[in-house]
């Protein structure tokens, strides 16, 4: 909870979160030294890397949470499939509703969840993957890619403030390790993405760019294969429950649909219990619809009192904007080397 209430202060202008800032850039400042020091230490041999045993693309970003990794990994992924390959995502194993995301989105991908992902890279060979995508992965440098996929948000790409004073888990100077950027607008403008766009590309010349709309599609009702249209929305109470990094873009996306949402909001990766979901299912029988996000229906839909009111997932598409021919090379050259 702690943690929670520091997150909460990283962009809010009130004279608390201001002060608390403040109080914490030391520790920033201590953080950043520390990942200088170690990216010294790779760059220079100095800490060991490992070679993984098959072409390995990383996704990931420098801040923390809420910026679309785990939807871009999992198009990439699916794209390598649709080429021929046999792609396994390799996951930290930091929360438990990740695996079961991706292995909804995808289900031809083996989906491998631990800290060492080394040994994950081995035990997904011996299992016949054929290409490697490390989801979050950008920091973990002793496992060496092929290709290194950085995401930066449009809609929280503002003020760089170290860990724990901000969200950023590195400096916005190690966008120069990237091969590809992709910035991703959730509620921000065409020319907010392209602003954040031209900027990365100040930071990191080499790097091939592509902007990405992450937007809502449809309604799913859990445990079934019923879709509705976002129209049903409208001008209806919806409950809208999230656990997630960015939970803003989530409600704001259901109330550009026309509904008037009540939000339910936890902490990214929050493992509901009983009594939170007795009450949410209590609640729900206030609203029209119930509403969360894949991420959250992985944890909540198989524990949802059958007598409560249907639980609905907002679903998520992909749409590229910019660099098509980047991303679709990238995935293309990943299948090409898995095929070798």
């Amino acid at each position: 909870m702690a943690e929670h209430f520091v997150e909460r202060r990283w962009e809010s202008t009130s004279a608390l979160s201001r002060l608390l800032r403040i109080m914490l850039m030391p520790l920033s400042w201590l953080y950043l030294t520390g990942v200088l020091l170690r990216n010294v230490g790779y760059n220079r041999g100095w800490i060991r890397s490992h070679k993984l045993p098959l072409p390995t693309v990383s996704i990931g970003n420098l801040t923390v949470g809420g910026t679309g990794k785990t939807p871009i990994a999992a198009w990439l992924a699916a794209r390598l499939v649709a080429l021929g390959a046999h792609p396994a995502i390799l996951l930290r194993g930091y929360g438990a509703d990740e695996p079961l995301v991706h292995k909804l989105l995808v289900p031809n991908a083996m989906v491998f969840s631990g800290a060492d992902r080394v040994a994950s890279a081995a035990e997904a060979r011996r299992l016949g993957a054929t290409v490697l995508v490390l989801d979050d992965a950008f920091q973990h440098r002793r496992a060496r890619r092929d290709a290194d996929v950085v995401i930066l948000s449009a809609d929280r790409h503002r003020t760089i403030r170290m860990l724990p004073a901000g969200p950023w888990r590195e400096p916005e100077q190690s966008l120069r390790r990237a091969t590809h950027i992709i910035v991703v607008r959730k509620r921000s403008s065409p020319l907010r993405a392209r602003e954040v766009a031209e900027y990365a590309a100040c930071v990191a010349p080499a790097a091939k760019m592509s902007i990405v709309h992450l937007g809502a599609d449809a309604l799913v009702r859990w445990g079934g294969a019923e879709r509705r249209p976002l129209t049903v929305l409208a001008s209806k109470v919806v409950l809208a429950i999230s656990a997630i990094g960015d939970p803003r873009a989530f409600e704001g996306q259901l109330r550009e649909t026309g509904a008037r949402t009540a939000p339910r909001t936890f902490p990214d990766h929050h493992a509901f219990s009983r009594k939170e979901v007795q009450r949410l299912a209590h609640e729900a029988t206030g609203a029209d619809f119930t509403v969360c996000t894949l991420k959250d229906a992985v944890k909540l839909g198989p524990v949802w009192p059958p007598s409560a009111p249907p639980l609905w997932y907002l679903s998520q598409i992909v749409s590229i904007e910019l660099g098509a021919e980047a991303l679709d090379g990238l995935a293309r050259s990943l299948a090409a080397l898995a095929h070798d």
